[in-house]
């Protein structure tokens, strides 16, 4: 009696001779490292993703492609690939397919888990490779919406750091100019209700139409809730009287603290299609509840112009609608 692996392989190898040859061997003539070419070059790519934004001038509602990068592969794309690679595809290499048609002969259909395969192999997730700025003249007034150029796998930190992000600002103009603004890293794990989010900053200044505007630039990132606190310190003229009764003057230094975060609430799907109604067409900002000032500390002194002044300084924040 013929080994039945022996047999799955050989069907699966004669399957495999027929496919096209892209699906195996990379553009420059190398194998694929990975095992799953498919999950890494096939599905991390820029996809649509509509957002309404306004209206302009006219009234007119304007929907923008801002663009994303998906986590896994939808079933449209996996029905498109040759057959002879969709069962491949799942797998990380050729022994865990032959393991898994293994296991169909021992179990049922019904005891294996469907799921939609990951864009990217493990350890790594599906990105951004480049993002720009798009300024938008609406009725509103100016409006500037972050647009995905493109997407690729890159490696996915389990610690809270500080990743690079390049942002162009100005595109296709004289004024154009890239910078590494800086982004936070998203660990799988969130212990305690911590995420990985920005706390300190830096500013550059760059060169506009209208003369200059400063760009924020992210520094360092650190496990805190959505909703929390960073520091924000400023500087103010104190007088005081020295021990010989003498007026001086003093730099007094106060951490007023700002809120940082998010509080996302409701559904932010504006249209969604007709047949099913599982897939959004057109998005709108998420409903939010404003991250604000919770607790606060109050300081007071006597400034150089000879009055009580009195400074809040932000102690806690919080979630509120």
């Amino acid at each position: 009696m013929q080994d039945p692996l022996a047999v799955v392989f050989f069907v699966f190898f004669a399957g495999l001779l027929s496919a096209p040859i892209f699906a195996s061997v990379d553009a420059d003539g190398r194998g694929d490292e990975q095992g799953n070419l498919f999950a890494e070059r096939g599905c991390c790519r820029r996809q649509s993703h509509f957002l309404h934004v306004g209206h302009d001038v006219s009234g007119s509602p304007v929907n923008v492609d801002v663009g994303k990068c998906q986590s896994s592969c939808s079933s449209q794309q996996i029905s498109s690939l040759n057959p002879s690679l969709l069962e491949l595809s799942r797998h990380s290499s050729m022994l865990d397919f032959l393991r898994s048609k293994k296991l169909q002969v021992r179990r049922p259909n019904s005891l294996l888990r469907p799921g939609a395969p990951r864009s990217c192999p493990g350890g790594s997730c599906c990105e951004p490779t480049h993002v720009h700025m798009e300024r938008l003249l609406l009725l509103e007034g100016v409006r500037e919406v972050e647009v995905v150029d493109g997407c690729h796998c890159s490696m996915c930190p389990e610690e809270c750091l500080r990743l690079p992000a390049v942002k162009t600002f100005f595109p296709d103009s004289p004024w154009e100019v890239t910078i590494d603004v800086g982004k936070c890293s998203d660990p799988a794990y969130s212990a305690d209700g911590l995420f990985c989010m920005p706390t300190k900053f830096s500013a550059a200044l760059v060169k506009t139409p209208q003369g200059g505007e400063v760009v924020q630039m992210l520094e360092n990132c650190e496990m805190k809730e959505k909703c929390y606190r960073v520091s924000q310190v400023e500087y103010y003229y104190e007088i005081v009287h020295n021990s010989a009764g003498r007026r001086e003057e003093r730099l007094k230094e106060i951490d007023v603290g700002r809120c940082l975060g998010s509080c996302s609430l409701g559904d932010p799907c504006l249209l969604r299609e007709s047949q099913g109604r599982e897939k959004c067409l057109v998005w709108a900002e998420a409903a939010s509840s404003r991250c604000v000032p919770h607790q606060y500390d109050v300081h007071t002194f006597w400034s150089r112009r000879d009055r009580v002044r009195t400074v809040v300084a932000i102690r806690q924040c919080k979630c509120r609608g």
